[in-house]
Protein backbone atom coordinates (compact mmCIF):
# COMPACT_ATOMS: atom_id res chain seq x y z
CA UNK A 1 0.00 0.00 0.00
CA UNK A 2 1.29 3.48 -0.61
CA UNK A 3 1.74 5.79 2.07
CA UNK A 4 -1.29 7.95 3.15
CA UNK A 5 -0.76 11.62 2.32
CA UNK A 6 -0.06 13.66 5.05
CA UNK A 7 1.59 17.32 5.24
CA UNK A 8 5.15 17.51 7.37
CA UNK A 9 5.06 19.80 9.93
CA UNK A 10 8.10 21.07 11.16
CA UNK A 11 8.21 24.88 11.51
CA UNK A 12 10.53 26.52 14.23
CA UNK A 13 7.97 28.30 16.85
CA UNK A 14 10.72 31.18 17.19
CA UNK A 15 9.94 33.80 14.21
CA UNK A 16 13.62 35.22 14.65
CA UNK A 17 16.26 35.28 17.45
CA UNK A 18 17.76 38.15 18.05
CA UNK A 19 20.43 36.73 21.02
CA UNK A 20 18.79 37.86 24.40
CA UNK A 21 15.50 38.29 22.87
CA UNK A 22 13.20 35.97 20.99
CA UNK A 23 10.45 36.41 18.55
CA UNK A 24 7.59 33.51 18.71
CA UNK A 25 5.29 32.86 16.34
CA UNK A 26 2.64 32.39 18.71
CA UNK A 27 3.54 35.73 20.53
CA UNK A 28 2.91 37.94 16.88
CA UNK A 29 -0.27 35.87 16.36
CA UNK A 30 -1.17 36.74 20.18
CA UNK A 31 -0.26 40.26 19.57
CA UNK A 32 -2.06 40.39 16.06
CA UNK A 33 -5.57 39.27 17.36
CA UNK A 34 -5.60 41.17 20.07
CA UNK A 35 -4.29 44.38 18.25
CA UNK A 36 -7.10 43.95 15.59
CA UNK A 37 -9.58 43.89 18.51
CA UNK A 38 -8.90 47.18 19.93
CA UNK A 39 -8.91 48.37 16.57
CA UNK A 40 -12.44 46.71 16.20
CA UNK A 41 -13.96 47.95 19.99
CA UNK A 42 -12.58 51.11 18.95
CA UNK A 43 -15.18 51.40 15.79
CA UNK A 44 -17.82 50.18 17.93
CA UNK A 45 -17.38 53.09 20.64
CA UNK A 46 -16.97 55.80 17.78
CA UNK A 47 -20.50 53.89 16.58
CA UNK A 48 -22.31 54.14 19.80
CA UNK A 49 -20.57 57.44 20.74
CA UNK A 50 -18.46 56.25 23.66
CA UNK A 51 -15.86 58.01 25.02
CA UNK A 52 -12.83 56.85 23.75
CA UNK A 53 -10.24 57.71 26.47
CA UNK A 54 -12.01 54.86 27.93
CA UNK A 55 -10.29 51.83 25.27
CA UNK A 56 -7.02 52.23 27.21
CA UNK A 57 -7.81 50.65 30.44
CA UNK A 58 -10.45 48.96 28.51
CA UNK A 59 -7.72 47.14 26.35
CA UNK A 60 -5.38 46.21 29.78
CA UNK A 61 -8.04 44.74 32.08
CA UNK A 62 -9.08 42.42 29.00
CA UNK A 63 -5.52 41.91 28.36
CA UNK A 64 -4.51 41.20 31.92
CA UNK A 65 -7.99 39.33 32.66
CA UNK A 66 -7.79 36.72 29.12
CA UNK A 67 -3.58 36.80 30.18
CA UNK A 68 -3.93 35.54 33.56
CA UNK A 69 -7.30 33.92 33.74
CA UNK A 70 -5.93 32.12 30.55
CA UNK A 71 -2.69 30.92 32.25
CA UNK A 72 -3.90 29.89 35.50
CA UNK A 73 -6.62 27.80 33.84
CA UNK A 74 -3.72 25.87 31.97
CA UNK A 75 -1.98 25.25 35.41
CA UNK A 76 -5.24 24.63 37.48
CA UNK A 77 -7.11 22.31 34.93
CA UNK A 78 -4.79 20.54 33.11
CA UNK A 79 -1.23 20.02 34.44
CA UNK A 80 -0.79 21.30 38.22
CA UNK A 81 1.76 19.06 39.28
CA UNK A 82 4.12 19.57 37.09
CA UNK A 83 3.99 23.48 37.51
CA UNK A 84 3.87 23.13 41.12
CA UNK A 85 7.52 21.28 40.48
CA UNK A 86 8.71 23.99 37.50
CA UNK A 87 7.27 26.78 39.19
CA UNK A 88 9.18 28.78 37.07
CA UNK A 89 7.48 27.78 34.08
CA UNK A 90 4.36 29.62 35.04
CA UNK A 91 5.56 32.65 33.56
CA UNK A 92 6.89 31.12 30.16
CA UNK A 93 3.54 32.00 28.46
CA UNK A 94 5.46 33.11 25.23
CA UNK A 95 5.90 29.35 24.36
CA UNK A 96 2.27 28.33 24.94
CA UNK A 97 -0.24 26.74 27.87
CA UNK A 98 -3.20 29.26 27.45
CA UNK A 99 -6.76 27.68 28.54
CA UNK A 100 -9.56 29.29 26.51
CA UNK A 101 -12.06 28.34 29.50
CA UNK A 102 -9.83 30.24 32.34
CA UNK A 103 -9.04 33.26 30.02
CA UNK A 104 -12.97 33.34 29.78
CA UNK A 105 -13.04 33.56 33.44
CA UNK A 106 -10.57 35.74 33.82
CA UNK A 107 -11.89 38.18 31.38
CA UNK A 108 -15.08 38.04 32.95
CA UNK A 109 -13.84 39.37 36.07
CA UNK A 110 -12.18 41.96 34.58
CA UNK A 111 -14.70 43.52 32.59
CA UNK A 112 -16.94 43.44 35.60
CA UNK A 113 -14.22 45.25 37.39
CA UNK A 114 -13.94 47.72 34.92
CA UNK A 115 -17.57 48.69 34.54
CA UNK A 116 -18.34 49.14 38.03
CA UNK A 117 -17.20 52.37 37.88
CA UNK A 118 -19.09 53.05 34.07
CA UNK A 119 -22.32 53.78 34.33
CA UNK A 120 -22.82 53.87 30.69
CA UNK A 121 -21.12 50.86 30.05
CA UNK A 122 -22.98 48.08 31.82
CA UNK A 123 -21.13 44.61 32.52
CA UNK A 124 -23.17 42.66 30.13
CA UNK A 125 -22.94 45.77 27.43
CA UNK A 126 -19.11 45.86 27.55
CA UNK A 127 -18.87 41.80 27.36
CA UNK A 128 -21.57 41.73 24.45
CA UNK A 129 -18.95 44.40 22.52
CA UNK A 130 -15.71 42.11 24.09
CA UNK A 131 -16.84 39.23 22.99
CA UNK A 132 -16.74 39.59 19.14
CA UNK A 133 -13.16 40.43 18.94
CA UNK A 134 -12.07 38.12 21.69
CA UNK A 135 -13.10 35.11 19.35
CA UNK A 136 -10.90 36.41 16.54
CA UNK A 137 -8.32 36.94 19.22
CA UNK A 138 -8.35 32.84 19.67
CA UNK A 139 -8.59 32.44 16.02
CA UNK A 140 -4.75 33.71 16.03
CA UNK A 141 -4.15 31.90 19.13
CA UNK A 142 -5.28 28.55 17.69
CA UNK A 143 -3.07 28.85 14.44
CA UNK A 144 0.29 30.12 17.64
CA UNK A 145 -0.70 26.82 18.75
CA UNK A 146 -0.08 24.93 14.88
CA UNK A 147 3.18 26.90 15.32
CA UNK A 148 4.42 25.38 19.08
CA UNK A 149 3.11 22.26 17.61
CA UNK A 150 0.92 21.70 20.83
CA UNK A 151 -2.76 21.20 21.44
CA UNK A 152 -2.61 18.70 18.85
CA UNK A 153 -5.44 15.92 17.62
CA UNK A 154 -5.46 12.03 17.79
CA UNK A 155 -3.74 9.81 14.86
CA UNK A 156 -6.12 10.26 11.89
CA UNK A 157 -5.28 9.07 7.91
CA UNK A 158 -6.83 11.81 6.45
CA UNK A 159 -5.00 13.22 3.67
CA UNK A 160 -5.09 17.05 5.48
CA UNK A 161 -3.50 15.35 8.75
CA UNK A 162 -0.29 16.87 9.90
CA UNK A 163 2.83 15.05 11.29
CA UNK A 164 4.17 17.22 14.18
CA UNK A 165 8.00 16.17 13.91
CA UNK A 166 9.22 17.94 17.24
CA UNK A 167 5.95 15.61 18.70
CA UNK A 168 6.46 12.14 16.75
CA UNK A 169 5.73 10.51 13.23
CA UNK A 170 2.24 10.10 13.95
CA UNK A 171 -0.28 11.80 11.07
CA UNK A 172 -3.23 13.49 13.27
CA UNK A 173 -5.81 16.40 13.17
CA UNK A 174 -4.61 19.43 12.87
CA UNK A 175 -7.65 20.31 15.50
CA UNK A 176 -5.74 23.61 15.98
CA UNK A 177 -6.75 24.44 12.31
CA UNK A 178 -10.54 23.20 12.32
CA UNK A 179 -10.68 25.61 15.90
CA UNK A 180 -9.41 28.25 14.21
CA UNK A 181 -11.91 27.85 11.52
CA UNK A 182 -14.86 27.45 14.20
CA UNK A 183 -13.80 30.47 15.55
CA UNK A 184 -13.59 32.45 12.48
CA UNK A 185 -17.04 31.36 11.28
CA UNK A 186 -18.42 32.46 15.04
CA UNK A 187 -16.67 35.93 14.70
CA UNK A 188 -18.55 36.54 11.21
CA UNK A 189 -21.46 35.39 12.78
CA UNK A 190 -20.97 37.52 15.92
CA UNK A 191 -20.00 40.35 14.20
CA UNK A 192 -23.25 40.44 11.66
CA UNK A 193 -25.18 40.35 14.32
CA UNK A 194 -23.66 43.26 16.42
CA UNK A 195 -23.99 45.28 13.03
CA UNK A 196 -27.45 44.24 11.38
CA UNK A 197 -29.28 44.16 15.33
CA UNK A 198 -27.50 45.10 18.59
CA UNK A 199 -26.03 48.12 17.00
CA UNK A 200 -29.13 49.58 15.27
CA UNK A 201 -31.28 48.85 18.92
CA UNK A 202 -28.68 50.45 20.47
CA UNK A 203 -29.01 53.53 18.63
CA UNK A 204 -32.95 53.54 18.67
CA UNK A 205 -32.43 53.47 22.63
CA UNK A 206 -33.86 49.69 22.57
CA UNK A 207 -30.71 47.64 23.48
CA UNK A 208 -31.22 44.12 24.85
CA UNK A 209 -27.79 43.15 26.76
CA UNK A 210 -26.27 39.89 26.97
CA UNK A 211 -27.45 38.72 23.20
CA UNK A 212 -24.22 38.55 21.92
CA UNK A 213 -22.78 37.38 25.00
CA UNK A 214 -24.69 34.43 24.77
CA UNK A 215 -24.61 33.76 21.40
CA UNK A 216 -20.70 33.56 22.42
CA UNK A 217 -20.93 30.79 25.20
CA UNK A 218 -23.27 28.86 23.03
CA UNK A 219 -21.33 28.74 19.78
CA UNK A 220 -17.81 28.96 21.02
CA UNK A 221 -18.48 26.28 23.58
CA UNK A 222 -20.57 24.01 21.53
CA UNK A 223 -17.60 24.29 18.87
CA UNK A 224 -14.99 23.20 21.61
CA UNK A 225 -17.15 20.69 22.83
CA UNK A 226 -17.49 18.80 19.48
CA UNK A 227 -13.89 19.17 18.53
CA UNK A 228 -12.26 17.60 21.66
CA UNK A 229 -13.47 14.50 20.30
CA UNK A 230 -10.73 14.97 17.97
CA UNK A 231 -7.61 16.15 19.79
CA UNK A 232 -5.29 14.23 21.87
CA UNK A 233 -6.21 14.59 25.69
CA UNK A 234 -4.52 16.73 27.89
CA UNK A 235 -5.83 15.47 31.32
CA UNK A 236 -6.61 12.60 33.03
CA UNK A 237 -10.59 13.20 33.33
CA UNK A 238 -11.14 10.68 30.38
CA UNK A 239 -9.97 8.31 32.18
CA UNK A 240 -13.05 7.93 34.41
CA UNK A 241 -15.06 9.97 32.40
CA UNK A 242 -16.34 9.71 28.73
CA UNK A 243 -15.16 13.39 27.93
CA UNK A 244 -12.32 15.44 28.56
CA UNK A 245 -11.86 18.15 30.98
CA UNK A 246 -12.40 20.81 27.98
CA UNK A 247 -15.72 19.02 27.29
CA UNK A 248 -16.44 19.21 31.05
CA UNK A 249 -15.47 22.91 31.31
CA UNK A 250 -17.48 23.54 28.70
CA UNK A 251 -20.81 22.16 29.71
CA UNK A 252 -21.53 25.11 32.49
CA UNK A 253 -20.25 27.75 29.38
CA UNK A 254 -23.02 27.11 27.08
CA UNK A 255 -25.66 26.58 29.87
CA UNK A 256 -25.07 30.24 30.94
CA UNK A 257 -25.26 31.35 27.75
CA UNK A 258 -28.57 29.50 26.83
CA UNK A 259 -29.42 31.04 30.00
CA UNK A 260 -28.31 34.61 28.60
CA UNK A 261 -30.28 34.26 25.32
CA UNK A 262 -33.57 33.02 27.12
CA UNK A 263 -33.32 36.26 29.65
CA UNK A 264 -32.88 38.47 26.66
CA UNK A 265 -36.04 36.70 24.61
CA UNK A 266 -38.36 37.32 27.98
CA UNK A 267 -37.29 41.11 27.99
Amino acid sequence: MPPLLHIEWNVDPVLFDLGPVQVHWYGLLFTTGFFLGYLIVQRMFVWEDKPLRDLEPLFFYVIGGAVIGARLGHIVFYNLTYYVLNPIEIFYVHQGGLASHGGGIGIIIALYLYARSRRDQPFLWITDRVVVPTILAGMFIRIGNVFNSELYGLPADVPWAFVFEQVDAVPRHPVQLYEALAYGLIFVTLFLVYRLYVLKRAQQGEAQHGLLSGLFLVLVFTARFGLEFFKAPVSDLVEVLPIDMGQLLSLPAVLLGLWLLWRVKGR
